[in-house]
């Protein structure tokens, strides 16, 4: 079954990009039907304009709070008929609709619980992941909830932390299995294997 997906980003769009990879390669059952940008000049937009895929900024800064700027991207994402929402390397928290839960997915660039919530994206993470010595990181896909970082977890695996690593070199090697990771939770979603019983996914 092919599955339509709505992309929220904030930034480049590599995830995005990766995304549109695997699908053109035939590894991905999806239709992506929307990508939405928080900031105008994302360049993630215009990876998804390439590929002549609808893709609409909805500039943060244009909304006098925050819940006026959700409702908005809802607004969009509803003239879709979407099946799945990716972040993609969004900046913003997204508040979910009842009829959306566990329909939205996220990537978070360590093993949840350890080294996530808010203000924890990016370097800003494998700095952390380095400070504190651990040994292993690595990715986990999750559905997203309420709450930074805590809805139930898809996909986890782990990679060692080496004693010459650097916040960027670090980055790449967790990049690269936020690569397969991702995509292969959407696809499971795709194929209807994910169930949900309160925190617990199982995959069949």
């Amino acid at each position: 079954m092919t599955i339509r997906l709505a992309v929220l980003l904030s930034g480049s769009g590599t995830t995005l990009q990766n995304i549109i990879e695997r699908r053109d390669a035939g590894e991905l059952d999806i239709e992506i039907c929307c990508v939405i940008g928080s900031r105008a000049d994302a360049y993630g937009l215009e990876r998804a304009r390439s590929c002549t895929i609808p893709a609409v900024a909805l500039p943060y800064r244009d909304y006098a709070e925050h819940g006026q700027y959700n409702e908005a991207v809802w607004q969009e994402i509803r003239k879709h008929d979407v099946d799945l929402v990716v972040l993609a390397g969004y900046m913003f928290f997204l508040d979910v609709p009842s009829d959306f839960v566990n329909r939205i997915m996220n990537v978070h660039p360590a093993l949840i619980p350890a080294f996530c919530g808010h203000k924890m994206y990016g370097h800003h993470v494998h700095e952390a992941v380095l400070s504190y010595g651990a040994k292993v990181t690595g990715a986990t896909v999750h559905f997203v909830d309420d709450q930074y970082d805590n809805g139930p977890i898809i996909l986890q695996e782990a990679i060692p932390v080496l004693a010459d690593d650097t916040p960027d070199r670090l980055a790449e090697r967790v990049q690269e299995l936020e690569r397969t990771l991702y995509p292969r939770a959407i696809q499971l979603f795709a194929e209807g294997r994910i169930s949900v019983a309160g925190r617990k996914v199982t995959v069949s």
